[in-house]
Order: C-alpha cells, then sequence, then structure tokens
C-alpha cells in the first residue's frame, strides 16, 4: 500500500510532467505483422513481489524517466497525457480500486522504445524458412548444457522440492530456465515499464488491434503490482516485458509466482527458488501431469503428416494412432508408467525443416503441451524437452549412473 507521502510524491511528479513546455515528438507506428505471444496467465493471486533489489534512490527514484534521448510513450507534444492514456488510468483505477494520481504518475515516466517497436516486429523482406535442425543447435550446445548441471547442483533441494509438490521434473524446469534466460545470464535490459507502454499505446502493427489489447492488460497487471508495492518500478525485463530468470509476464507474476524461499517477497530475477518453484506451479496449473512423460515412446507411420493438426492440445489417443500404423517402442519404464501414456490423449507435431521440405515427428503426451501455454511454440516446447533430457544425462554421467 501506498503512504500518503508517497502517493504526494508520485502526484507532485505527475503534476510537473503534465507543465513540460514541450515533449519530443512520437515516432508514428510502423506497419509491421506478428509478434511473439508472451506466457498465458489464469486466475489466481500471490502475496508480497518485488522483482530485484530496489534501485538506491528508492522506488520512486527516475519517476519522470531515465536519462534517455527516447520521447514520451504517453505524454502528448503540450505536455499533457495522451487522451487515451488518461482514459486508460482513469478506468484502471476503477476497475482495481487504485489511486489514479499514483497511477498517472507512474505512467508519466514511460518512454517509447523504437527498439522494442523494432523488436517485437517480424523482420523485413523475404519469409525466412523455418529450421528445426539450427533452432535446436542454439538451445541444446555444450555451454547451455553446462550451465545446465551447475544450475541443478546448486538448487537441487528447490528442484526436488517443486518435482514433489507439483510432479513436474526436475529437468524440465531446469530446461525452462535453460531455454529463458541461460540461468539468468540474459534475463533483458528494458524497463518493463517502457517496453510495456510502447506496446501498450504504440503496438507497431495497428491491424492487430488485440496485440495492443493484450500489452494493455499486461501494463495494467505491472502497474497493479507497483501501487501494491510488489513490484518496483524500475525493473527490468525483456522487450516484450516478460521478467525474471524463468521471464514471467507481469499476469503471470501476479497469478503463479511463488515464495520459494520463505522471504515474505518474491524475487524472480534473484532467487533460483522462487523461480523454480514458479515454473513448476506454471506448469502444474496449465496441465502438467505427474508420471507422464513430455514425448510418447512411438515410432509413427511412414508418413506421419495426416496426423498432424498443428494445435496447442492433444486431439488423438493411443487406439487411434495404433491404427494408423504407429507402434510403441520398448523402454526401461514400469508397464504403469506405459500405461499412463497410453491412456493419455496424445498428439502428433511436427518440427519442420522447411528449405528442404522434411520434417521430424514426434508423439507428444498433454505434457508437450503444457509447455506449450508458456510459449505456443513447437520449437519452443520441443527444445526445452530435448535440453532437459541433454541436461539429465549429462549428470548422470556426473553422478557415475
Amino acid at each position: 500500500m501506498f503512504t500518503s507521502r508517497r502517493l504526494l510524491q508520485i502526484a507532485l511528479a505527475a503534476s510537473a510532467l503534465a507543465g513540460c513546455a514541450s515533449t519530443p515528438p512520437r515516432p508514428g507506428p510502423a506497419a509491421v505483422s506478428g509478434a511473439a505471444q508472451p506466457a498465458a496467465a489464469a486466475d489466481g493471486e500471490v502475496t508480497r513481489i518485488r522483482i530485484g533489489p530496489p534501485p538506491a534512490q528508492g522506488a520512486l527514484a527516475g519517476m519522470n524517466g531515465e536519462s534517455s534521448d527516447e520521447p514520451s510513450a504517453v505524454l502528448s507534444p503540450s505536455g499533457q497525457l495522451r487522451p487515451e492514456v488518461q482514459a486508460y488510468a482513469r478506468q484502471l483505477a476503477a476497475d482495481r480500486a487504485l489511486p489514479v494520481d499514483a497511477l498517472v504518475g507512474a505512467l508519466s515516466g514511460a518512454r517509447y522504445s523504437e527498439t522494442v517497436a523494432r523488436l517485437i516486429a517480424p523482420p523485413p523482406g523475404r519469409k525466412i524458412s523455418r529450421s528445426w535442425i539450427t533452432y535446436r543447435s542454439r538451445v541444446v550446445e555444450p555451454r547451455t548444457i553446462g550451465w545446465g548441471v551447475e544450475f541443478w547442483q546448486e538448487n537441487q533441494d528447490a528442484l526436488n522440492r517443486a518435482a514433489q509438490r507439483f510432479g513436474v521434473p526436475a529437468s524440465v524446469i531446469v530446461g525452462i530456465i535453460g531455454v529463458e534466460t541461460r540461468y539468468g545470464r540474459n534475463m533483458g535490459s528494458f524497463r518493463v515499464l517502457d517496453a510495456l507502454s510502447t506496446l501498450a499505446f504504440d503496438y507497431p502493427d495497428p491491424a492487430k488491434p488485440e496485440r495492443a489489447r493484450m500489452f494493455r492488460d499486461q501494463l495494467s497487471d505491472f502497474l497493479t503490482l507497483v501501487m501494491q508495492g510488489k513490484l518496483d518500478l524500475q525493473t527490468r525485463g525483456s522487450y516484450a516485458g516478460a521478467i525474471g530468470m524463468p521471464q514471467f509476464m507481469p499476469g503471470s507474476i501476479m497469478r503463479y509466482a511463488i515464495d520459494g524461499d520463505g522471504t515474505g517477497h518474491i524475487d524472480l530475477a534473484n532467487s533460483a527458488n522462487d523461480a523454480i518453484l514458479s515454473v513448476g506451479n506454471y506448469l502444474m496449473q496449465h496441465g502438467w501431469q505427474r508420471g507422464l512423460p513430455v514425448f510418447a515412446p512411438v515410432t509413427l507411420p511412414a508418413d506421419p503428416s495426416k496426423l498432424v493438426d498443428g494445435g496447442l492440445a492433444p486431439q488423438r489417443d493411443w487406439p487411434r494412432l495404433r491404427a494408423a500404423g504407429a507402434v510403441a517402442r520398448p523402454v526401461s519404464a514400469t508397464a504403469a508408467d506405459a500405461a499412463a501414456w497410453q491412456q493419455a490423449p496424445l498428439g502428433v507435431i511436427d518440427l519442420p525443416e522447411e528449405s528442404a521440405g522434411t520434417a521430424e515427428y514426434r508423439t507428444a503426451t498433454p505434457n508437450f503441451f503444457a509447455i506449450t501455454q508458456y510459449n505456443h511454440s513447437y520449437f519452443y516446447a520441443a527444445s526445452v524437452a530435448d535440453l532437459a533430457e541433454a541436461v539429465r544425462q549429462r549428470m548422470n554421467l556426473v553422478a557415475g549412473r
């Protein structure tokens, strides 16, 4: 909660900004299409959240924006909040019982980021052929595998707790954090306020209003957490507004983040315990089933392309796949484990090499599709699973198993 003194400070900052004589002009939105989709979110709540250490001057430091040549994301040339931003702030304050002056003060420091707008847009020019081999090679590679082993060894207790509580194997959580940020080595350097304000109010493709609405919702969640004292206004993250080792969007922080080390607040940037437990909770809440593999041990028929539906949920089952010519491979698993995946809904996924006109096909269980709720790409989910397996095998070698 804000103290009266803190609210006054924010309101004064807003008034000072509103009285500025002029503001550099904002670049116009470019005509682009498509963008990476942040993780989905659902209902839920956390207690107290702060991402990373507070800035040296406290939570209000840099309220007027950091030293930057970038123009404001929210002010008109007259120095007033743009009408649509004013309406947004009033509506958010009413919907969530937040102080409107504090919201205006927080928003007034947002800077437009041309870099964010450029990165969210697809590359111009000719279509780039998708390559599973290239994508995988950038993720499942020796250095990342080595970092994964180190991360597992350093955080074995938290990974074991997450596995017991949520049913998600340690290897899969390690795989997610490895693909997302290389175990915290690349968490992003954009102010989340700037990134989300840029995409909420000047999304670079005006033909995709649903994308702007999605980022506006994420900005609302971010500002709510700031107003509640659970996130710092200066929090940094990715160009899409994702935060910390697991790259949670603000909505996911609000709904799925967990205090894994009992400190009383959640720190996804600096606490591996919090990051690990939060990833486990997210996957469990999105359909992870304890005891199932990510991929079923199945040899598919010679041309399985007709079995692929391209969706984000399994639409087939083992009897129908077997009738289409699929064969279960023998594995060193218990009869109960084999029965579990054979009784689960299944889906056939494709991992194309478009320039060659070929694809790799796999039989996915509900746990693969749970990973796709973190990121909708088949490439992403398959690379998480492959990195998880590579790190698990290296761990076994280290342990002499």
